[in-house]
């Protein structure tokens, strides 16, 4: 699957030779011109990198990266690379304290570029993985044991009980194959009863409502299923 990077810059030539420097390396990317292009792009889908210039017309790269570190935005934790002609320390410490990951100055050097943007591709929210008493994170996708939620990109899932069970128990074995036979065991339970080829069914259901989660639900051919550790 292609990492997504969305370029957020007003110079077209700039944007451009970006955009196919990383086609080059096989990044799919979209580009916006300004703030409100940024901000359409990015309630419609998801991206894996933002790469934001600080001098847009009209709302500021700064704005846009401030707006969207806010909790609960869909986009909290997507990594943000400023591209800034403003070098000076306290303009980088600002962008880096709105919420940028990483920052360049122009004019930048394009292997260094593609450097900066591997990186970040790297500890990208495709790689998020977190796990707390009650909750369990894996990409964009949330599930909450106490609050018996799961949410992919914050948007709620409204999934049955044995789906719920279904997918709690192949994210808390995270990147192990588990035959049917033991997702029936993980599973079967009070008010749940799985008998074998209905966990193809509830398989099936559960990538439907995950929507652009569902990735992560793989088929082991002949075994059974998993879910990866990253998207």
């Amino acid at each position: 699957m292609k990492n997504k990077v969305l370029i957020v810059e007003d110079e077209r030539d700039i944007a451009d030779l970006m955009a196919l420097h990383l086609k080059r390396d096989g990044i799919e990317v979209e580009i916006a011109e300004n703030g409100e292009q940024a901000f359409q792009s990015l309630e419609n889908k998801s991206f894996d990198l933002l790469i934001l210039d600080w001098m847009l017309p009209g709302i500021s790269g700064l704005d846009i990266c401030k707006k969207i570190r806010q909790p609960g935005s869909k986009c909290e934790i997507t990594p943000i690379l400023l591209v800034t002609a403003r070098a000076q320390t306290s303009d980088i410490v600002l962008g880096l304290e709105m919420g940028a990951d990483d920052y360049i100055t122009k004019p930048f050097d394009l292997s260094v570029f593609i450097a900066r943007v591997r990186a970040l591709l790297r500890r990208s929210v495709r790689g998020v993985q977190t796990e707390t008493e009650n909750q369990i994170q894996i990409g964009h996708l949330v599930l909450d044991t106490e609050r018996h939620e799961v949410r992919c990109h914050a948007g709620l899932v409204d999934l049955t009980p044995s789906e719920f069970k279904l997918l709690h128990a192949m994210m808390k074995n995270r990147g192990r194959v588990l035959t049917r036979e033991r997702l029936i065991e993980l599973v079967q339970g009070e008010g749940v009863a799985v008998i074998d080829r209905a966990i193809d069914t509830h398989i099936f259901g559960l990538r439907k409502k995950l929507g652009e989660c569902a990735n992560l639900v793989e088929t082991i051919r002949g075994v059974g299923y998993r879910v990866a550790d990253t998207l």
